[in-house]
């Protein structure tokens, strides 16, 4: 198996504040999510204000561009 140390991790498990439902979600690497629907409760979680999308405020992972230390998709 090779493995690339600059190589990003392409999962995240993303926590809803609102109910603690967890779910282990893939990751795009060409793309932002702004908008993820809590399959638990249904709540439309954004992301949090200075962050770029739902795993970088709500995941166990950042997104792909952020853990690459590359500018994201959204400027704030």
């Amino acid at each position: 198996m090779n493995t690339r140390a600059d190589a990003p991790v392409l999962e995240s498990t993303i926590t809803c504040p609102m109910c603690g439902q967890q779910a282990t979600e893939a990751m795009p690497t060409n793309a932002c999510i702004f908008f993820y629907d809590c399959a638990g409760c249904g709540a439309c979680l954004r992301p949090k204000p200075g962050d770029c999308c739902v795993f970088c405020s709500y995941g166990t992972v950042p997104c792909p561009p952020v853990q690459q230390q590359k500018s994201c998709c959204s400027e704030h």
